[in-house]
């Protein structure tokens, strides 16, 4: 029991950690406080746009930690991790579908707009209980989780390592695009999820269920931050550093290497599923663009260029980079692919480390050098 106290409370012993959720919970109070109390005339006023669009971000920043700890932590350059944020986003967007009823455009109470327009005439069993919210919730871990789960197996027991584990998950997810695409599969095809109406009986166009999905996005952020902190402060976080760094060494120390990588993979599966689940009724859809490889790609820049293997990293270069792109987005949007290509150019060739790296260095510099005295000895005794 103290064993188990201890590997939980660790995280919260760290300076790291205790900064990061300083400032998050900092910034979750004061964009809260902006927005219900100074009035919309006000410059320091936060809209309900806004509100949704930092909701956004967060959810990003929860996938991205995902991303690191498998990268990062565990030496697995994963470009499919955009795969399990999808599924966790379709089983939400399932979930919210069958809460629209009647209030739909063709009033099936049963049956989603999409389904009616293509002549379904049954609900498919696998749309089953998605009208429940806990089977819902429990899908978006699920799903993520038992995909990772039997691909990881598969991968792991082969011992599939390096650029060719980066190309079978990078298939993986255009695979799940090309069937999500089919209207044959009951998803909506190439138009997806969308018209959403409620969650849990909270109307979704309402500015008070916009703050509330960012809070909860926000505190998902904090749990899933320190549960990959504890990850990685545990002895099983060293197995990983170690299998990261020298994996035919840990295998010859008698660790079963595929074990660790298969629950840190599950993991790292779930949380992203998560992410997708917070995502989805804050944007208002969820289509077959999310399981792109170039999503994928995207959350390995993101946490490249915040600094990999440090957690904090990947939610800053997750935050900043979605920042660039919706105002590159707006002002260019023909430029901002450029613009993310000269930005990792930029950060890989003067910042290896990532601003996070910066940032440990700057930290570094200001710090006191130690005292160059030497210390006192005691006096030797007398020979006799």
């Amino acid at each position: 029991m103290h064993c188990s106290s201890s590997w939980l409370t660790r995280p919260f012993r760290e300076r790291a950690t205790q900064c990061f959720l300083g400032i998050l919970l900092a910034a979750l109070a004061v964009v809260t406080l902006f927005n219900l109390t100074l009035p919309a005339e006000h410059p320091l006023h936060v809209s309900t746009y806004t509100v949704t669009l930092l909701g956004k971000y967060l959810s990003y920043a929860l996938l991205a930690v995902a991303v690191d700890l498998v990268w990062g932590y565990l030496g697995i350059l994963s470009l499919g991790h955009g795969a399990f944020f999808a599924l966790g986003g379709y089983a939400m967007g399932m979930y919210l579908m069958r809460q629209i009823g009647d209030r739909g455009t063709y009033g099936d109470p049963l049956l989603p707009d999409f389904m009616v327009f293509l002549d379904w005439d049954a609900l498919p069993w696998y749309w089953l209980g998605f009208d429940m919210a806990w089977f819902a919730f429990l899908m978006v871990l699920l799903a993520p989780g038992l995909l990772a789960l039997v691909f990881g197996f598969l991968a792991f027991r082969s011992r599939v390592t390096g650029v060719y584990l980066s190309i079978i998950t990078q298939a993986l997810t255009f695979a799940l695009m090309l069937a999500f695409f089919r209207n044959e599969m009951g998803f909506g095809g190439n138009n997806g999820l969308t018209d959403f109406k409620e969650l849990l009986g909270f109307d979704l166009r309402s500015d008070a269920t916009r703050l509330g999905l960012f809070l909860a996005t926000g505190m998902a952020l904090a749990v899933g931050y320190v549960l990959c902190r504890a990850i990685v402060s545990s002895k099983l976080g060293r197995v990983c550093v170690a299998t990261r760094d020298a994996e035919a060494r840990t295998r010859f120390l008698g660790y079963r290497v595929e074990r660790f990588q298969l629950f840190v993979f599950v993991v790292s599966a779930m949380l992203a599923g998560v992410a997708g689940a917070l995502y989805v009724p804050q944007v208002g859809i969820i289509n077959p663009s999310e399981f792109s490889p170039i999503f994928s790609i995207e959350i390995v820049l993101w946490v490249a260029l915040g600094g990999r293997a440090t957690l904090y990293g990947a939610v800053i270069g997750a935050i900043l980079v979605n920042y660039a792109k919706t105002v590159f987005t707006g002002v260019m949007p023909d430029a901002w692919l450029f613009a993310l290509g000269g930005m990792f150019v930029l950060v890989t060739v003067l910042l290896p480390k990532g601003i996070a790296g910066l940032l440990a260095y700057r930290l570094r510099r200001r710090r006191p050098p130690p005292s160059s005295s030497p210390e006192p000895t005691a006096p030797r005794e007398a020979s006799a």
